[in-house]
């Protein structure tokens, strides 16, 4: 016989939660607001807990083959530690082109991608898109050698369009399959595979470039691994609970009855398009999104080559040394997702002010870290830790902006990190290339400064937009007029 979930109503007063029923009251309000407490299932691991898993080695390899590219560029243009694969003998400017070139496909499928998974489901659009994006992996050593710079360009682009899939088809998961209680651990634990996914490529790409496979080998074995975790995904994984077919009924219900802005319709809802591009908060998000992938992605294409050229290390040293912020934030990811749950369940904050808080520690710990970076006097201890200092605390924005295009609208969260994340990835491309121009002399310690003071600049600007405008609450267009009063019943 199955155990009955125990629903129990209890009244509290009003505050800010998306597991009330009725969060729009304010501190003034003479209702009452009528709370239902969930009760978890019993086990640890569940099924929610796979598919965040399966999520989490999706995004490690996305993270792979993205940044595979930012220590093989160092090793396909300077052979001095493996002199038995050719050199390509491209400048500061075309490293900054091929760079870049992979975020003008991953800006087009954003949006579109976001829609197409909130209608149709993004099981099978993450999956498909993860399968052609490690085959033109696989194939970038040829097109590198045999075909010259423009033809990897063109690649690269398709690889950005295929990526273009990932985030809003996760976070269109992530709104079915993540509870409000659970929300902070498991969102971030799924996305903290971004810079596992870096540290491990930084890590192995500078030995696979000075082992006996070269510079080639880091875009076979990327390349492989993520079509073999694509098709486990595609296996295993689903688009909602109640899709699953092994899910048991108890832990089905529990996620379901938690998430009450959630609606099991939303396949069927038009996308507010107007009272999106009308939305403050959302405004706000974009433009912290913006900043944030300026200086992350300046950080995460340029740091290997700074290693090289100004801390003077190998190409085997230089991954070593690259992956070390990287490990920090995936650390840090990981503890400030469990204190975020924490201050969420116990009511320490207001969601609002919690997203804010850490957002501030991302960015603005993390612009105080390059302005000191750059008024340093550039030794090796100095610059690494003050660059893994920098990066490490940007992991406060998993828990701060990227969470909170779920708590917005967790029925189009997958098209609201569609248009951030598409729009946003504009500066992840002028960012390199903006670099590249600044980077004359790429040994001279002065135009690294310039980078880093504007990198800098630019996380202080965005975070302070994030603070005056951004909120936790979800939006009254997250639901239409006709489906609100059903999700409000308890």
């Amino acid at each position: 016989m199955e155990e009955e979930i125990e629903l129990k109503p209890i009244k509290k007063n009003p505050v800010e939660s998306e597991t009330c029923l009725n969060d729009n009251l304010n501190s003034e309000s003479l209702v009452v607001e009528v709370c239902v407490e969930v009760i978890r299932p019993g086990g640890k691991f569940g099924t929610r807990h796979w598919q965040a898993l399966m999520l989490f080695l999706i995004i490690i390899n996305a993270y792979a083959m993205r940044v595979n590219l930012s220590v093989g560029i160092v090793a396909m243009t300077d052979n001095s530690s493996n002199p038995h694969f050719p050199k390509l003998d491209w400048d500061a400017k075309t490293k900054g082109l091929v760079l870049s070139s992979f975020f003008w496909g991953y800006i087009v499928t954003q949006i579109p991608a976001g829609h197409i998974a909130g209608k149709f489901g993004p099981k099978f659009l993450l999956g498909g898109s993860m399968v052609v994006c490690g085959i033109l992996t696989l194939l970038t050593p040829v097109i590198s050698m045999q075909a010259g710079w423009k033809y990897l360009c063109f690649l690269r682009f398709l690889e950005g369009l295929c990526q273009g899939c990932v985030y809003p088809c996760i976070n269109t998961l992530m709104s079915k399959w993540a509870p409000p209680a659970e929300r902070s651990r498991l969102f971030a634990s799924v996305f903290s595979g971004s810079q596992l996914g870096t540290v491990l490529t930084l890590f192995a790409a500078g030995m696979l470039a000075g082992g006996g496979g070269g510079w080639p080998s880091i875009f076979y074995v990327t390349g492989a691994v993520a079509v073999g975790c694509a098709l486990i995904w595609l296996a295993a994984g689903s688009d909602s609970p109640a899709d699953h077919r092994f899910i048991s009924a108890e832990e089905r219900r529990y996620i379901e009855s938690a998430l009450v802005h959630s609606s099991a319709k939303s396949k069927s809802m038009k996308v507010p398009w107007k009272a999106i591009a009308t939305s403050g908060p959302v405004w706000a998000v974009l433009i912290t999104h913006l900043a944030q992938n300026w200086g992350f992605w300046t950080l995460l294409t340029l740091m290997p080559t700074y290693i090289n050229s100004v801390l003077g290390f190998n190409i085997k040293s230089n991954g070593k040394l690259s992956s070390l912020p990287y490990l920090g934030n995936f650390i840090l990811t990981l503890s400030f997702s469990w204190l975020a749950d924490v201050i969420y369940q116990r009511r320490i904050l207001s969601t609002s002010t919690a997203r804010k808080m850490f957002n501030s520690i991302g960015l603005w710990g993390a612009a105080f870290a390059l302005v000191l970076l750059g008024a340093a006097d550039h030794s090796v201890t100095s610059a690494v830790t003050l660059l893994t200092m920098a990066v490490a605390l940007n992991s406060g924005t998993f828990i701060g902006f990227l969470v909170n295009h779920l708590d917005l609208a967790p029925n189009f969260a997958g098209v609201l990190m569609g248009i951030t994340n598409g729009i946003s990835n504009i500066t992840s491309i002028l960012g390199p290339i903006f670099a590249g121009i600044i980077l004359t002399d790429e040994t001279d310690v002065n135009e690294w400064k310039v980078v880093f003071y504007l990198s800098a600049g630019i996380f202080f600007f965005g975070n302070s937009i994030f603070v005056i405008f951004g909120t936790a609450e979800v939006q009254k267009w997250n639901t239409p007029e006709g489906e609100s009063k059903k999700n409000d019943e308890p």
